[in-house]
Formats: structure tokens, C-alpha cells, sequence
């Protein structure tokens, strides 16, 4: 693995220390303890089909488990991640490296709003993006997907997953589960569907969505045409 640094010099953004904060300790038993509630996760690797010794760019990479789970389903394919916390990074690279994944997945500290991977890992565009249940977490999340859909070969596509408006749930579900995510700085956007296909049209892509579990989570795709 091309392992970019991981520690920046330039000045980091008031969310680098909070996400730094925030999982510091928690990488140790985030995968363990997300894999009850980060639903739809699999549902988006699987439905990635990336081209023939495709590229494919994670934002928001976090301990790497999807990057792995990618990488051993789709084997020639080539695998890039970035995350704004360090702390998680530390997790991703010692897990790839056990799983001997290092030559297939490269990482490096990033932020997903003004990343450029040609400086980073020296490819200017992907045939597939994807962003799972990070959205939530950035305030500036328009500005994470413009900029994602610039990073699009022609072709290629953008999933997302993340959680939705939880519309077919009971209102004592969701606001249970909104005090939850809260504590952790995750606000589900409401009206999502709808607001990334706005962002598509507005990019000149199509889009299509699919509410999951009864809308306990949105899986949208993003798709830029060839021409």
C-alpha cells in the first residue's frame, strides 16, 4: 500500500479534533458495535459492480471494514480511502495490513469537501465513489457531494448510504434512534432523496434512490453519463 501520510501539516479544520476526539478510543470497538445499526452497508458494496480493474475512492473510510469487504469481492480492483480522523486511519492501516490487502488499499487522512486524489494518489478521477453513513456527520454535506461528482469518470457512479427520515417506523423508533445518533454528532438530513437528486440534476448526472428497512436507511446512486 502507497501509505500516504497520515498526519497533515496544513491546518486542520475544527472537525479533524472532534472526530479525533470522538474516536479516539471508540475505533477500537466501533466495528463491533456498528454492525447493529450502520444498516445498508452491504447493500451498497454489493452493489458497486465496478468495471474491469476499476477504481474505486471511499470518503469517509473510518477503521476501513467496508474497503475490505470491497476488496475482497471485487479482487482486481484497485481501492482508495480517505478519513478526516487520524485515530480511525490507525485502526484502517493495521487492520489492512494484517488482512495482506496492503498492496490493493491505499489510505490517507483527508477531507471529503476539497480532497484532490491526483495529489493524494496520484488519480484525478474513479469509476466508482462511495460514502456510507458519513453524511450524517458533516455539516457542509452539499459541498461533499458536489465535489464527489467532479471526482466521477464518465460512467462512473456515486453510492451512498445512509440513514433516512424512518418514515415506515414507529415516531418512538426514530426519536429514540435521533437521541442515539446525536450523541455521537450524527444528524440524519431529512428529505436526503430528494435533495441528492436535486444535486445531481444540478451536476448534470442522473440519480436513483431506495429506502431500506422502511426507510430506516436511503441507498441513493449518483451516475455521471459517458458523454
Amino acid at each position: 500500500m502507497t501509505q500516504h501520510s497520515l498526519l497533515n501539516t496544513r491546518t486542520q479544520p475544527p472537525e479533524f479534533n472532534l472526530m479525533n476526539q470522538i474516536y479516539k478510543h471508540q475505533r477500537f470497538i466501533y466495528d463491533a458495535s456498528r454492525k447493529y445499526y450502520l444498516l445498508g452497508r452491504d447493500n451498497l458494496i454489493k452493489g458497486l459492480k465496478p468495471p474491469h480493474n476499476g477504481t474505486i475512492l471511499e470518503l469517509g473510510c473510518g477503521t476501513g471494514r467496508n474497503l475490505i469487504q470491497a476488496a475482497n469481492k471485487y479482487k482486481d480492483a484497485e481501492f482508495y480511502g480517505i478519513d478526516i480522523s487520524t485515530e480511525m486511519l490507525k485502526t484502517a492501516q493495521s487492520t489492512i495490513r494484517r488482512r495482506k490487502l496492503s498492496r490493493r488499499i491505499h489510505i490517507s487522512e483527508g477531507d471529503a469537501t476539497i480532497i484532490d486524489p491526483e495529489a493524494t494518489f496520484n488519480i484525478r478521477q474513479f469509476d466508482r465513489l462511495f460514502i456510507s453513513f458519513s453524511l450524517s456527520m458533516i455539516p457542509a454535506w452539499p459541498q461533499v457531494i458536489a465535489h464527489a461528482q467532479t471526482l466521477l469518470r464518465p460512467g462512473g457512479e456515486l453510492h451512498i448510504v445512509d440513514f433516512g427520515d424512518c418514515d415506515g417506523l414507529s415516531a418512538m423508533f426514530r426519536n429514540s434512534l435521533y437521541w442515539w445518533l446525536a450523541r455521537f454528532h450524527v444528524h440524519p438530513i431529512q428529505g436526503m432523496s430528494t435533495k441528492l437528486k436535486y444535486a445531481a440534476e444540478q451536476a448534470g448526472n442522473s440519480c436513483r434512490s431506495r429506502r431500506l428497512l422502511r426507510g430506516y436507511s436511503v441507498y441513493t446512486i449518483i451516475k455521471k453519463p459517458l458523454t
